[in-house]
C-alpha cells in the first residue's frame, strides 16, 4: 500500500462480530505507531465499547507487517517542546488505563514487531496472543530515551528484573521468550493466530459478563494494594457477585448437571 492511498484510509479499523470488536491499528507503512490521531482514535473506541454492555471482548490488532512500532518519532520531533510532551504521554497514559478499566478483556494479536509503547500496549492488555516469529523490546534506550512509560506496564506484566534487562537493554526478545516472561499468554504459528484469538473470545463470551465485568475491576485494583486490603476488597467483590443473578443461576446449573443460561449476557 502506497503511503498517498493510505493517508485517505481510516487509521483505526473496527470490526463487530457476535459481542467481539476487533480494532485494527491501520498505518502499515508507519508500523502503526501510536501518533496523537491514533491514540485519539484509540481512546474513542474503547470509550464506547466500555459503555456497550452488548459487547463482550475486544481484540486489538495491527495491519501490515507489525503489530505496533511505538511512539510516531518524526511527530514528537516536529513537536519538540515539553508542553507537547507531557499531554502526548498523558493521551497515551490515559488510553493505556482505558484498556484496564473497561470491563470486557482485551486481547492483543500480535505479528510481527511490538516496540516501545507497542510493547507497553501489549503489557496492558489483559491477555495477548502471538505468531512464532513475533519480537518484543522497548528499544528507546538506544536512542538515549528510557522507556519509562512502557516500564509501568512491563514491570507489573513480568518479573522486575526481566522487565529491567529489557529496559535496560533495549534488546529484541522473541515470541517464545516473551511468553517465558509473562509478557503473552500464547504463542502459535501465523496460520492459527486469528483461531487461537477466537478460543479465547469464545470462552469470555460464554461467561456471565457480570462476573468478568466485576472480576477485572477486582483484580486490577487489589493488585496495587497491601495483603489484608487486597483481601478485603476480594471478599467484597465476592459477596456482592455472589449476590448477582448470574452467580445463582451458575450455581444452580452446577448442581443440576447442566450449561448456565446467563441472566445478563
Amino acid at each position: 500500500m502506497n503511503a498517498v492511498h493510505e493517508t485517505t484510509l481510516p487509521i483505526l479499523l473496527r470490526d463487530e462480530r457476535e459481542g467481539v470488536v476487533t480494532l485494527t491499528l491501520n498505518r502499515p507503512s508507519q508500523f502503526n505507531s501510536l501518533s496523537e490521531e491514533m491514540l485519539t482514535e484509540l481512546q474513542a473506541a474503547l470509550d464506547a465499547v466500555a459503555g456497550d454492555p452488548a459487547l463482550r471482548a475486544v481484540v486489538i490488532a495491527g495491519a501490515g507487517k507489525a503489530f505496533c512500532a511505538g511512539h510516531d518519532l518524526k511527530q514528537m520531533r516536529a513537536n519538540h517542546s515539553k508542553a507537547y510532551m507531557q499531554k502526548l504521554f498523558k493521551q497515551c497514559g490515559r488510553m493505556m488505563m482505558s484498556i484496564t478499566e473497561m470491563p470486557q478483556p482485551v486481547i492483543a494479536r500480535v505479528h510481527g514487531i511490538a516496540t516501545a509503547a507497542g510493547c507497553q500496549l501489549v503489557a496492558m492488555c489483559d491477555l495477548a496472543v502471538a505468531v512464532e516469529g513475533a519480537k518484543f523490546a522497548v528499544s528507546g534506550i538506544n536512542l538515549g530515551l528510557f522507556c519509562s512509560t512502557p516500564s509501568v506496564a512491563l514491570g507489573r506484566a513480568m518479573g522486575r528484573k526481566q522487565a529491567m534487562e529489557m529496559l535496560l537493554t533495549g534488546e529484541f526478545i522473541d515470541a517464545a521468550e516473551a511468553q517465558r516472561r509473562g509478557l503473552i499468554n500464547r504463542v502459535v504459528p501465523l496460520d492459527q493466530l486469528d483461531a487461537e484469538v477466537k478460543k479465547l473470545t469464545d470462552s469470555i463470551c460464554a461467561k456471565s459478563a457480570v462476573a468478568v465485568g466485576m472480576g477485572k475491576q477486582m483484580f486490577y485494583k487489589q493488585l496495587e494494594m497491601g495483603l489484608d486490603g487486597a483481601y478485603q476488597l476480594a471478599s467484597e467483590t465476592m459477596a456482592c457477585n455472589m449476590m448477582a443473578e448470574d452467580a445463582g443461576a451458575g450455581i444452580d446449573a452446577f448442581m443440576e448437571k447442566r450449561k448456565p443460561e446467563w441472566k445478563h449476557r
